[in-house]
């Protein structure tokens, strides 16, 4: 007769988690890429605003300048977010991140959306950035073990190497 406190006797195999290639992007890489970034956008946008502010010969008057200067760069900025947006939304990959070679993709490694790189990452962090201290707060995240910075973790991303 059996025991019927006995341990089953079924073979049980050890469910084994596929490797998916996903290797955390390095901290120093992605501040390289955040200042890199910043300083396309720097060239792409507030560079022509000063170069159309003192272009000569524009006009006698200091406001056709500024004027000039405003159209330029609103140019550079549509410029700036067709090409971004349109790499972020095809490879998860800001100008500077496809430059560096790091990505950004849900925790789970499927793809990111667009609207969550946008939306969550973005728009969302810079209405957060009104909070006194929340900017050093989200970039001391990036030294947890995860390597997550805040604006990762309410979009739920990673950024990883691409």
């Amino acid at each position: 007769m059996s025991n019927p406190y006995a341990p089953p006797n079924a073979v049980v195999q050890d469910v084994v988690v596929p490797d998916q290639g996903i290797v955390p992007a390095d901290r120093g890489t992605r501040l390289g890429a955040s200042i890199l970034d910043g300083l396309i956008f720097m060239l792409m946008v507030y560079l022509p605003f000063l170069v159309g502010v003192m272009i000569p010969g524009v006009g006698p008057n200091q406001t056709t300048a500024v004027l000039t200067g405003v159209v330029i760069a609103f140019s550079g900025l549509v410029v700036w977010c067709w090409i971004t947006f349109r790499s972020v939304a095809r490879t998860g990959q800001s100008i500077a991140k496809k430059m560096l070679g790091i990505r950004v993709v849900r925790s789970d490694g499927s793809p990111a959306s667009l609207g969550r790189v946008i939306w969550l990452r973005n728009v969302l962090n810079s209405l957060l950035g009104i909070v006194p201290l929340y900017g050093l707060i989200d970039s001391l995240f990036i030294f947890a073990d995860s390597r997550q910075c805040l604006h990762d973790k309410i979009a739920d991303t990673i950024v990883i190497k691409a």
